[in-house]
This record gives C-alpha cells, sequence and structure tokens, in this order.
C-alpha cells in the first residue's frame, strides 16, 4: 500500500498516507459488520482510480475472489468514485448491479482527512449475504452506516485508536454490544452475551446500563484497568480487559457519532480467559528459569571464592596453581549463567558477553606482566549449551597464551570471531614467544580438544604465524542465528 501511494498519490501527503494506513489498519470492523467487501481507491495523474487496499468480511459471503490490490476501476465503479472526490461529498446512494451468479449493492464513501477528500472507499455487499445478515442482526446495517458517515467526515480512525493489531484484539465475531449515549445496552450479540455471563453477569442486560453490571463484578478486584470506566460507557476509542474470578473479557470502544453528535457506541468484546492463563504461564516460567539460572551462578560464584581461599591457605605452588585454574574456568561458566539470568530466551548475545569475559580470563591468568585484549568480529546469540562450552574453550585459550605464549613479558592477545549461518571460525593470536616445540599435552589443552571435538563437532589447530606468537584456530558448528 504504501509503494502505491508513493507511486499514483502525488498530492497526499504524509500526514495523509498515515490516516489511510490507520484506516485499513481499524477497517476490518466496518467490514464485518456491513459483511461487505472494501475497498480504498485513490485517483492517479491519467484520472484513473486504482485500488490500494482491500479487505473482505469475516461475517458473510466475499465479492473479490481474485485480488483487486493495483487494480484500476471499471467505467460503472469510476462513475460512483467520481460522485466521491467531490468536494462536497457525501457517501453516495447504494447501487444494485449484477454480478454473474448474484447482485450485489455498492456505493462509495469519501475519505476524508483536514476537510479534504483524500481518498474513496467502496462498500460492496453481496445481497445473499445480507439477507443472512439483516435476520441475524438488524442493528448492524444502522452501525455499518454510521461508520462510512463518520469515515466520510474525518473522524474515523481517531488519532488515540489503538492498533487494531494489538494482541488479543477482539472483532465482531468474538462479541458486540451496542450502547446508547448513557451507556445503556440496546443489542448484543450472542457471543457478546456469553462473555458477560463469563464474567458473572447473569442479570438481563438489555436496557441495563454496562457500566454498573461491569461494576458489580469486579468490585473485589484490587486491580482495574484505569481505562475501563471511559471504554464500558463508550466515551473513548481505547480498549480495556476485565478481570472477574470467573474470567477476563477484553473489551474495546469505538464512539458512534452522526452529525457531530455522540450516539453511542458499539462495544466489541473477547474472552481472553485461557489466553491470559497460558500467557501467565510461560511468564512463571520464564520467571522460573531466571531465576534457576541466577542461583546456578551463585552458587558457582560461591564455588569460585571458596577455591580462592584454598588456595590462600595452601602453601604448595602446584596446588595454588591447579585450584586457580579451576576458579577461571568455573567463573567461565558462572558468566554464561548470569547472562541467561537477564533474559526469557535460552540463547546469550555472546559478543557482549566476551569481551568481558576476555578482559577477566587475562587478569586471572596474568601475575606481574601487562597484557592487552582485544575482540574482533562477530558471534551473534548463541544457545545457552554452546555459549558454556565457547566460554570455557575461550577463557583456556587466553589464559594458555598469557601463561605459557606471554610468559613473563608484556603482550597482547587477540580474539576473532567469524560466523556463516551454522559454521564458526574462532581464532586466538598472542604476540608471545611462539610454541618452540612446547609438547601441547597439559589439562587446558585435553580439555579444550575434548570439547571442542564432542561438543561443538569441530576441530582446533595451533600454529605459529611468520610474523611471531601463536594462533590457535577453531571450526566448530553450531546452532543458526535466528535473529
Amino acid at each position: 500500500m504504501r509503494e502505491l501511494i508513493r507511486r499514483y498519490g502525488q498530492d497526499l501527503s504524509d500526514s495523509d498516507s498515515d490516516h489511510l494506513h490507520m484506516l485499513v489498519g481499524d477497517w476490518q470492523v466496518l467490514a464485518d459488520i456491513g459483511s461487505a467487501d472494501l475497498i480504498l481507491w485513490i485517483p492517479d495523474d491519467q484520472g484513473r482510480y486504482v485500488a490500494i487496499a482491500h479487505t473482505r468480511p469475516g461475517s458473510g459471503f466475499t465479492i473479490h475472489l481474485d485480488d483487486v490490490v493495483g487494480l484500476t476501476a471499471s467505467p460503472t465503479r469510476s462513475r460512483m468514485l467520481k460522485s466521491a472526490f467531490a468536494p462536497d461529498s457525501q457517501p453516495t446512494t447504494p447501487e444494485v448491479r449484477w454480478a454473474g451468479s448474484y447482485s450485489v449493492i455498492a456505493n462509495a464513501v469519501p475519505v476524508r482527512h483536514d476537510s479534504r477528500v483524500i481518498a474513496a472507499l467502496t462498500v460492496e455487499v453481496n445481497i445473499q449475504s445480507l439477507r443472512v445478515f439483516e435476520q441475524q442482526e438488524q442493528w448492524f446495517h444502522k452501525t455499518a452506516n454510521m461508520l462510512c458517515e463518520m469515515i466520510s467526515q474525518g473522524s474515523f480512525p481517531a488519532a488515540s485508536l489503538p492498533a487494531a493489531t494489538t494482541h488479543g484484539m477482539p472483532r465482531l465475531i468474538d462479541g458486540a454490544i451496542n450502547l446508547d449515549a448513557e451507556g445503556r445496552v440496546l443489542d448484543l450479540t450472542p457471543n457478546a452475551r456469553s462473555c458477560l455471563r463469563r464474567l458473572g453477569v447473569r442479570e438481563e442486560v438489555i436496557g441495563a446500563v454496562l457500566a454498573e453490571l461491569i461494576t458489580e463484578v469486579v468490585q473485589d478486584q484490587c486491580q482495574v484497568d484505569e481505562t475501563l470506566p471511559v471504554v464500558v460507557m463508550g466515551k473513548a476509542y481505547w480498549l480495556a480487559e476485565v478481570e472477574s474470578p470467573s474470567g477476563i473479557v477484553s473489551l474495546r470502544s469505538l464512539p458512534l457519532e452522526q452529525s457531530g453528535e455522540r450516539m453511542g457506541a458499539l462495544l466489541l468484546c473477547r474472552d481472553v480467559t485461557e489466553v491470559r492463563r497460558r500467557e501467565r504461564e510461560l511468564m512463571s516460567k520464564d520467571a522460573t528459569i531466571r531465576e534457576i539460572h541466577h542461583r546456578v551462578k551463585n552458587n558457582l560464584q560461591t564455588v569460585c571464592a571458596l577455591l580462592r581461599l584454598q588456595v590462600r591457605r595452601s602453601d604448595s605452588q602446584e596446588v595454588k596453581t591447579a585450584l586457580g585454574e579451576a576458579e577461571r574456568r568455573v567463573a567461565s561458566i558462572a558468566r554464561v549463567h548470569e547472562e541467561l539470568s537477564q533474559t526469557v530466551s535460552e540463547t546469550v548475545d555472546f559478543d557482549e558477553m566476551i569481551s568481558r569475559l576476555l578482559r577477566m580470563s587475562a587478569a586471572m591468568a596474568a601475575t606481574d606482566q601487562e597484557v592487552d585484549t582485544e575482540f574482533v568480529g562477530s558471534f551473534g546469540m548463541i544457545d545457552a549449551e554452546t555459549a558454556s562450552v565457547l566460554a570455557v574453550v575461550i577463557s583456556e585459550l587466553v589464559a594458555n597464551a598469557v601463561e605459557h605464549g606471554l610468559a613473563n613479558r608484556d603482550g597482547k592477545v587477540v580474539l576473532e570471531a567469524k560466523r556463516e549461518r551454522s559454521e564458526l571460525d574462532v581464532w586466538v593470536r598472542d604476540n608471545g614467544s611462539g610454541l618452540e616445540d612446547k609438547p601441547l599435552s597439559g589439562l587446558g589443552t585435553h580439555i579444550v580438544r575434548t570439547l571442542v571435538r564432542a561438543n561443538l563437532k569441530g576441530s582446533i589447530d595451533w600454529s605459529c604465524p611468520e610474523e611471531g606468537g601463536t594462533k590457535v584456530h577453531i571450526h566448530a558448528r553450531i546452532e543458526e542465528d535466528v535473529r
């Protein structure tokens, strides 16, 4: 639609375009209550009319089986649309035409914004659908006419109207209530009656003030939606939820006007009891998972503290070294759980975490020398299990680079990552003394090899680049980044 407006609607401002998008975002209620196909038209520079949006009714038979967006109007429609684009135009008189095996009633509604006609809306109803529709709810027709008049006057849609795509937004098929200007119930659909029953409203609602009925069922609730009073009275374009001990109902108010005077409101309602119950269950599960990660992180940090305490109490340098390495490995895993405790998903933004982990690993391994660290590239989002393994592997490689490659000298450790979907390459480089035919048989090396091959399904290689130092390359296969 935006592209069609850009192509054909040269006379439309950004404000006009936003108004048309708001209309299309909320015109399904008119299509459903009028049981009509709605098509939005704008003129092009050749005097033709181009369809830029189309919606079908959810409450009746559609007329257009094929997509009409981007097509130009037929001569018959063009005459009707030309009348709608006149400066002082009103909704045109409905016309009956034959469309193959059925008859169609159609009229054109001018779409005004800032007192200008910026588009036209054709409302096309299959007569067969109209007969069924009139037998079910006769007040629908009157409400549909009011909405068309409001569109032609520029008062619908309103700027304060919430987007119709909001999760759980009620539609006509979910339930509809017709209120007068004082908030009394004039008519309602069977689904709307069921929604009120779900809340605990047992009285006859026709002729009653809906706000009084709702107040009785929510008076014992400690929390009430602050927008509820204006919604149940039909005084504002807004939505609210009503919760009682027996159920939860979402309400959406559409005030109705005629000649600038408020005549009442169309109240759409939907029973969202099960939807909210499932959402709360998911929120509870998410909170539980985050709490588990938080407690695991705390427990691992406690282990680190105990290891540090044992290091201070030991007189053996070998024991101190072994306990220090164990502390570093536990701290790497704790860092992953700290990240997971702050998100609802089981994935980690490894790029944010690895910079801190890189500095921590170098600092814990260094003694008297000064070591700089640098991170280049990107890991992306990584699942929790893989993140834990990668954290241990990288921490081990950085510590080895500091302890062995940069032993007793200042230097720099560079971590580089490159990701292509599920393929991950990681390089850890230092500018130290190199391998110098040192055997790669320590516990840390054995841990790294095992984790890379078994958990990351990859390979690892050590080499000495020409510029000096040591370079470690890891190639791993991980889950694709879903961002």
